[in-house]
């Protein structure tokens, strides 16, 4: 395998889910596009990084600061609904059953991984608690969500604020992002006090 394919094949297979056989498949599927789709490509990953960053409030990924849902006045300002990737936001949204606020994390706490609570956004999640009512945990329903869901309530229930958790509608072991938005719907509905 030539240098250049050998660096292209080893930059995709660091990307979470792609192994060797996909990275090489996507490396010779960009060999065989136009050299327009292929800087298309490039260009897009280029401005992404540099245009985009996490809001400043709520670590939502963002291109102003702060945010949508942040400067949005008409959103509930005493909701904040707690989950842990930026990309878990836009299925809550679709739902059409959330109007709060939010606040990424940035991950979910797994030992075996060594992420602790020092690696996550939870201090500005409790600089963030004044004048607000119901912290919904919306964490996936998985071992690392459900650690970070009860971490999470124990330090927050202490501070006088309503702590639930989302109804489990959604099958354990899923990740909020593949949920359909009929169960998402019904589990934002159902949520429970923890």
């Amino acid at each position: 395998m030539s240098e250049p394919l050998a660096r292209l094949v080893g930059e995709l297979a660091r990307l979470p889910g792609i192994g060797p056989k996909t990275a090489t498949r996507l490396a010779h599927y960009l060999l065989k596009v136009p050299a327009a789709e292929a800087e298309a490509l490039a260009q897009a990953i280029v401005e992404v990084k540099e245009k985009l960053f996490h809001c400043s409030v709520c670590n939502a990924i963002t291109a102003v600061d702060p945010c949508r849902y942040c400067s949005d006045l008409r959103r509930e300002r005493n909701r904040i609904c707690v989950v842990e990737e930026p990309f878990n936001l836009e299925p809550i949204e679709r739902t059409g059953e959330y109007h709060g606020l939010y606040h990424v994390l940035l991950g979910a706490l797994s030992p075996h991984r060594g992420v602790g609570p020092d690696r996550l956004a939870i201090p500005g999640l409790l600089a963030r608690l004044e004048g607000i009512e119901e912290v919904i945990l919306a964490t996936n329903p998985n071992v690392e969500g459900e650690a970070t869901a009860l971490y999470l309530a124990r330090l927050l229930k202490p501070r006088g604020v309503l702590v639930t958790r989302l109804a489990f509608g959604m099958p354990v072991g899923g990740d909020i992002e593949y949920t359909d938005e009929v169960t998402l719907g019904r589990s934002l509905a159902g949520r429970r006090e923890m």
